[in-house]
């Protein structure tokens, strides 16, 4: 028997495909040009970090100032620990953020009360809906010195008042809290719509053979979460150089005492463009910020590819 030869299909030609699928393209027109207008042409603007800008000129007419932005950058001597507070923070939310979305989504699917299960998944995903203005104005009211309901209730029990905005030990915990209490809900739907999707069948002949509720959790559930799980951390790997800027300046608010452990890239860049003006050197910034988000993604997703190709985004 000779070998089976792979029969190449011949692919139609563009003008074809279009013809045949015009009504299907012209749908998806709106999304192409929103992306168009609000993604690629403001890339254009990167050439602001390699440029002196002034208003006369604009972006694009601006004279060249060739790398000195970036050095500018560099002497500030803030760019190392911004860098290492967006790294450090990222990790633990990314973390966490499986532990908790995934947990919970497991959780509430063992819930067999549906009344129950909708409520607990609604007070779960309200905190998404606050604004992270409105949460740093809580933080405020609850953690102020002289007027905050946590001092009033300390000083009652007679112990001394705490000053939150002057303990920077105490801000990377209470950011973690917040981050957590804010997107678990959210989170969790997209390990439940997973868990919803499985075969029920597994789970039925797991239950015929004697498993319990944790085995099938263990051998079942978290496995087959996996690929969905993959997917999420290499997405929120992508953005690890970028911070919460709502998050970080909104419950921060301007405390130079708090920057060594609160400030991120998103924060820094933002005040070294209100303080200074310097339009070039917070491009740079951003433009820094970008390259290691694409260089981040790249890697791990090359990483991911070669230990198993299915995970993979690409």
């Amino acid at each position: 028997m000779g070998r089976n030869k792979k029969v190449k299909v011949a692919k139609p030609p563009f003008f074809k495909v279009v013809r045949r699928h015009w009504m299907l393209l012209l749908m998806l027109m709106p999304a192409i040009v929103y992306v168009i207008v609000f993604s690629y042409i403001p890339m254009t603007g990167v050439v602001l970090a390699f440029k002196k800008y002034n208003y006369n000129g604009g972006i694009y007419f601006s004279p060249w100032n060739g790398l000195n932005n970036f050095k500018a950058l560099m002497i500030s001597g803030k760019l190392g620990m911004v860098t290492r507070n967006t790294i450090l923070y990222n990790i633990v939310f990314i973390t966490m953020g499986v532990i908790l979305e995934m947990g919970m989504a497991i959780l509430i699917n063992e819930i067999r009360c549906k009344v129950f299960k909708k409520t607990a998944q609604s007070f779960m995903f309200l905190p998404y809906f606050i604004s992270w203005v409105v949460a740093g104005a809580i933080v405020y009211n609850v953690f102020n010195f002289e007027r905050g309901v946590a001092n009033h209730i300390i000083t009652g029990l007679g112990s001394e008042p705490f000053d939150l905005y002057n303990s920077p030990g105490a801000w990377p915990f209470l950011l973690v809290f917040l981050k957590a209490w804010k997107q678990t809900g959210y989170g969790s739907v997209v390990y439940l719509a997973a868990i919803t999707s499985m075969d029920q069948e597994m789970f039925e002949a797991a239950s015929l053979d004697g498993a319990s509720a944790w085995q099938k959790i263990r051998y079942l559930t978290i496995p087959s979460l996996i690929p969905t799980m993959m997917i999420l951390v290499l997405l929120a790997i992508g953005n690890i150089f970028r911070g919460d800027f709502g998050l970080f300046y909104q419950t921060v608010r301007s405390s130079a005492l708090l920057e060594p452990v609160t400030d991120v890239i998103d924060t820094y860049v933002f005040r070294l463009l209100i303080s200074s003006g310097d339009v070039g050197v917070s491009a740079a910034a951003g433009f820094y910020q970008s390259v290691l988000c694409f260089i981040t993604i790249m890697c791990a997703n090359g990483l991911v590819k070669k230990y198993n190709p299915d995970y993979a985004l690409y």
